[in-house]
């Protein structure tokens, strides 16, 4: 398989790429570093180029330099959007638990990542540490996509605390999940159109005024077989069955 390689910066590409082919497109900053001195990129050598929001670019190395490489597209592809598109609320972990989670999301084709600041996160984003953990993990996202070759790079938020999520998830699906809940995830149905929010709580679960919060505005608690599994393991199998009960696999 060909290297794969995205246009834009770390936070998504700013303007998506409209070119064709016989046009040529542009790598710079970190990824054309990357594409001559990691991956020794060289002319002639057939690559893909995505620009993170549905255009799938083949094309062949013309000129490679640590400051640019450009591609002569041969071949252009628009993937079209998921749907319905499920959105991982990941709540703050210690250590790099967190991180592991929305890494593994992302190869698993999670369309939206919501960090959360709950109310038992041992972890703690500051107003400081906000925008700064927020690029880390759009970063993470950012090369958990090239690694699975995906069209479509999922967008980090920014950090919600309790109340604003209870406000964003009132119009999608919400999926709590709890290993108290009576209803199995692999149970629920395939025909609501709306966006899924799944919801994963921290080390210690999620408290009874958050469980209560979500359950007012519509959201369900749903369990996972029937162990308990890590803050860094719930949101990727609850991604696994999704997208076998949703048909993405």
């Amino acid at each position: 398989m060909p290297l794969h390689f995205l246009l834009g910066g770390i936070d998504g590409p700013a303007v998506p790429t409209d070119a064709q082919p016989g046009e040529t497109v542009v790598l710079t900053g970190p990824e054309a570093h990357h594409a001559a001195a990691v991956r020794r990129l060289r002319v002639g050598e057939e690559v893909t180029v995505g620009d993170g929001r549905g255009a799938w670019l083949e094309g062949t190395c013309e000129a490679v330099s640590a400051r640019e490489v450009i591609v002569r597209v041969t071949a252009r592809t628009d993937v079209a959007p998921s749907a319905p598109r499920i959105v991982l609320v990941q709540a703050l972990a210690k250590g790099d638990r967190d991180e592991l989670a929305i890494q593994a999301a992302t190869e698993l084709g999670v369309d939206e990542i919501m960090p959360w600041q709950a109310t038992r996160s041992v972890s703690r984003w500051d107003a400081a540490k906000a925008e700064k953990g927020r690029l880390r993990w759009q970063t993470i996202v950012r090369e958990a996509s090239k690694q699975a070759h995906r069209a479509w790079v999922p967008h980090v938020a920014p950090v919600q605390a309790t109340a604003e999520l209870v406000r964003r998830i009132a119009a999608s699906r919400a999926l709590v999940l709890e290993p108290t809940a009576t209803k199995s995830l692999a149970s629920i149905g395939a025909d609501d159109p709306r966006e899924l929010v799944l919801i994963v709580g921290p080390e210690g679960g999620i408290a009874p005024e958050e469980l209560r919060a979500f359950g007012a505005v519509g959201a369900e608690t749903v369990r996972l077989g029937h162990t308990v599994l890590r803050t860094s393991t719930a949101g990727p199998a609850a991604l696994a069955v999704l997208n076998a009960s949703l048909g993405r696999w």
